[in-house]
């Protein structure tokens, strides 16, 4: 493989070392930016079910993925996703507190190659001061505020202590105190890990354009349905979403034209399983009861704990969906980003 422009400088500048297979890749500590480095290792993933990338995997395309290993303890636990700068400029929250950002690399073929320029920092609280305590700093979601049609800010949502707050975006980057914002009593109220487990915010061809969906995972409604709640001017109030059976759902994203993506995650025969299912955006309003088609389904050593879900736009132009794994911090699980796309 003859790696792309970028790639080349980044190897040329001492940023990467290829190796059979694999990537060194160098991340950047807050505590110390100019001493602390630690190596991660970035695998490439070219089949997915038996798919090579560019075929179709049920209901949409393969892209490629990588596997992403380090020794760092500050590494991982990577529950939500969002693109927030040019040339996929990325940031991930993880469920011990962390924002952490990088920038994603692709392939000459347009494929998942590395994830470099990674750095790790400490969330705040709005004090401007690190989350005090585990309670608090399980970061579970996360949706990319757009201004003027560019990332202005992420939006955070968080379990146990259950809240969603908002951070300003600097070069593509969470920076400063959190800025509480406002949701419903009952939901502040639920506070276990169960709680809110997804949020994302409508694009402009929404019908709900604007308005932020808060979907939670163990919140179950009087009819057996998982409890949402859309906060927005004009759109606001309660909804719910109805999961397939063995799954919950883990996050969501819009796509473009205002279809809703949910990704739904569970346990079989003690390995995970996934769902990733499409609502018409006509569908996502208030009082609705949110249930979608099913895209794809999968189960066993091609997944992990699939917690995160973004849409993007890809090297190639077109709308891509990146799924994340949350590894739990536990050696026998992977962080897995897998890129696909919809067939045209």
């Amino acid at each position: 493989m003859t790696p792309s422009p970028t790639l080349a400088r980044l190897v040329a500048a001492g940023v990467l070392a290829t190796g059979a297979g694999c990537l060194n890749l160098t991340v950047l500590a807050q505590s110390d930016p100019e001493t602390a480095q630690e190596t991660i290792t970035a695998i490439p993933i070219s089949t997915f079910m038996g798919a090579e990338a560019g075929q179709p995997v049920q209901g949409v395309i393969w892209r490629g993925g990588i596997e992403m290993q380090s020794p760092s303890d500050t590494f991982g636990g990577l529950s939500g996703l969002g693109f927030t700068g040019p040339d996929h400029r990325l940031v991930m929250v993880s469920d011990r507190g962390n924002f952490v950002s990088g920038q994603l690399i692709y392939d000459e073929a347009n494929r998942p190659l590395s994830l470099v320029g990674v750095r790790v920092d400490p969330i705040q609280n709005s004090k401007g001061n690190e989350l005090p305590r585990a309670f608090a700093r399980d970061a579970e979601a996360m949706a990319v505020i757009i201004r003027d049609d560019a990332p202005a800010g992420i939006r955070v949502g968080f379990e146990n202590l259950t809240r969603v707050a908002d951070f300003q975006l600097v070069d593509a980057i969470p920076e400063g105190p959190a800025r509480e914002v406002t949701i419903p009593d009952w939901l502040t109220e639920t506070r276990t890990n169960a709680s809110l487990e997804a949020v994302c915010i409508a694009p402009p061809l929404s019908p709900i354009a604007g308005s932020t969906l808060l979907l939670t995972e163990g919140v179950i409604d009087d009819d057996g349905e998982h409890s949402a709640w859309l906060l927005g001017q004009n759109d606001k109030g309660p909804l719910s979403y109805i999961s397939s059976d063995g799954t919950n759902p883990t996050d969501c994203a819009f796509l473009p034209n205002g279809d809703l993506l949910v990704l739904e995650r569970g346990i079989v025969l003690l390995s995970f399983s996934m769902r990733l299912k499409r609502i018409p955006a006509a569908e996502v309003n208030p009082g609705a009861h949110m249930q979608g088609e099913i895209l794809l389904q999968a189960s066993g050593g091609d997944i992990d704990n699939m917690e995160a879900l973004a849409v993007h736009t890809g090297p190639d132009g077109n709308t891509r969906i990146a799924i994340v794994s949350d590894n739990n911090f536990n050696d026998w699980q992977r962080n897995l980003l897998l890129e696909f796309s919809l067939p045209e």
